[in-house]
């Protein structure tokens, strides 16, 4: 992730109000702020989504005004997440996939030897992965199935390499239906995959 993620961070006091969090998270078009202490330490993390939850009701009978001055004075120190998952910048692009599912979080801050560095979110990861199975480049998907063996995947490359076929990406999961099958999904140009229908 130390390739990928985002260094321009944007961190806040606690003592930012929610107010404060609020438009700064609309200015920057972030869906979270990282909170540091005074000597750059992370201590918390708010999301635009905990921002939302911790703003009153409308069927609230307090006036415009009087729910301005309440949310002017309560600081993002109040709702943030002091447990935070952070992961070191050599993490693997699959694996930060995989803690930000098993967490239910959107972001992960990366961290150097506690050093705060940067940040990753979903949709960065979700990118990159799109960009690692040749998604977003103009290309053509077909799937073979073959059984979980050695020399599978070789067979099937020198059958497209025979046919002058470039494998752009390729990628395998599990047949559920059929143990010890998997299917062999790969990417080539676009105009190579007529070849292969």
């Amino acid at each position: 992730v130390g390739r990928v993620m985002r260094t321009d961070l944007v961190t806040i006091p606690p003592e930012t109000s929610l107010i404060q969090a609020r438009d700064i998270i609309a200015d920057k078009k972030i869906a979270h702020l990282l909170v540091v202490d005074d000597n750059g330490n992370l201590i918390g993390i708010v999301s635009d989504r905990d921002l939302k939850q911790s703003w009153a009701s409308p069927a609230t009978t307090l006036s415009q005004h009087e729910l301005n001055y309440i949310l002017s004075k309560l600081t993002v120190a109040a709702i943030m997440r002091k447990k935070i998952v952070t992961i070191p910048p050599d993490t693997t692009i699959e694996r930060a996939a995989r803690i930000l599912q098993e967490n239910r979080i959107g972001s992960l801050p990366v961290t150097d030897q506690g050093r705060l560095v940067g940040i990753i979110t979903t949709t960065d990861v979700m990118e990159m992965l799109l960009q690692a199975i040749g998604i977003d480049t103009d290309s053509f998907r077909f799937t073979v199935r073959v059984e979980n063996r050695v020399g599978a995947v070789a067979e099937v490359s020198r059958i497209l390499r025979d046919s002058q076929i470039n494998i752009r990406s390729l990628v395998t999961w599990p047949e559920k239906e059929h143990p010890g099958v998997y299917h062999l999904v790969m990417r080539v140009a676009a105009a190579q995959g007529k070849k292969t229908v």
